[in-house]
């Protein structure tokens, strides 16, 4: 009888020993994901750091456009890895208002993404009466290119990926699956075209040629931008935004960028548009960690675990949207 006792209360400090500690990490993790944006701090802050060249006088300002391009801030857990409109915006605000900065370098490295995001990004640029200098890493292509066609000038590495002038809109269909399953979604709208893009049928004729309209209507305007941007014919646009991409060599034998080089490069064409004399400094520009991201790195948390949850539980949905974004 004691042994029976001894064996239940041995397998009770089992259970409690490892399983207090899983479930207070889960419930670490549901906290931060469900309460991220009450820890956070809700106000923008930015963080100014020195590059290269003397502590002060005039400055080269650097910005980052690095990761898909989406409209509104990124979440807590993705911040890095994604450019965000409401988080560049007040970068670029920055650089118009602060005298001691006389030119811009944006590095771009993105696919693009959100057609609201890119034009939100592009119409803050123009607001920036100082020169706008590009420099695109690996890829810019898309809405990332878009948004480039702010500059005076744009400089690519021989094997950067720009281009894919073009939008795109996709639609999951899981009708045949949810027959498999044999479940049935009922949709009471008030319309004919209100669930337009239910993922759980098949899309009709009418409402593929409405979404093709719409697409039509952003596209011109794409094209009207790079049209203006590069000051070339609008015809001429037209034949080379067939959604491709090119290398570097390729946009500079078309025109589409102005000379192939690297960030140096960037950064002493923008010091001489700038009227800068000597060497300039160069300063960073970037989003100031949220008061969740602080106390996560403080405590030496890695957030690679928490950005992949994030991810696929926040960030993917099944909503239709249009798209500057290259799709390999």
């Amino acid at each position: 009888m004691n042994a029976n006792r001894s064996a239940i209360w041995l397998l009770v400090g089992v259970v409690l020993g490892f399983g207090l500690p899983v479930l207070a990490i889960i419930g670490l993790i549901v906290a931060l994901v469900v309460s991220a944006s009450q820890l956070s701090d809700p106000t923008f802050s930015s963080e100014v750091s020195q590059v290269s060249g003397p502590t002060s006088g005039d400055a080269v300002a650097l910005i980052d456009i690095t990761g898909p391009i989406v409209s509104g801030r990124a979440d807590v857990f993705d911040a890095a890895d994604m450019a965000a409109s409401a988080d560049i915006v007040p970068l670029i605000r920055t650089v118009a208002e602060r005298s001691d900065i006389k030119a811009l370098v944006l590095r771009v490295n993105s696919p693009g993404g959100s057609v609201v995001g890119s034009d939100e990004i592009y119409h803050a640029l123009l607001g920036v009466e100082k020169p706008v200098v590009v420099v695109m890493k690996e890829v810019a292509a898309s809405g990332a290119y878009y948004l480039s066609m702010t500059a005076r000038h744009i400089i690519v590495n021989p094997n950067t990926l720009t281009g894919s002038i073009g939008v795109i809109g996709q639609f999951a269909n899981a009708r045949e699956l949810m027959d498999k399953i044999g479940l049935e979604m009922t949709t009471i709208k008030s319309g004919e075209s209100k669930d337009i893009g239910n993922p759980f049928r098949e899309m009709t004729a009418k409402e593929r040629a409405i979404f093709q309209r719409i697409i039509d209507e952003t596209y011109d305007r794409f094209v009207d931008i790079v049209s203006s941007g590069r000051k070339m014919p609008t015809e001429q646009v037209r034949e080379l935004a067939d959604g491709r991409v090119y290398t570097g060599q390729q946009a500079l034998d078309l025109r589409l960028v102005d000379a192939l080089g690297y960030e140096e490069d960037a950064v002493e064409v923008a010091a001489e548009l700038g009227q800068i004399e000597g060497e300039p400094r160069v300063i960073l520009l970037k989003r100031g960690a949220t008061l969740i991201e602080t106390l996560l790195r403080s405590r030496g948390h890695d957030l690679s675990v928490l950005a992949d949850i994030s991810q696929t539980w926040l960030r993917r949905r099944m909503t239709p949207s249009l798209e500057f974004r290259w799709e390999p």
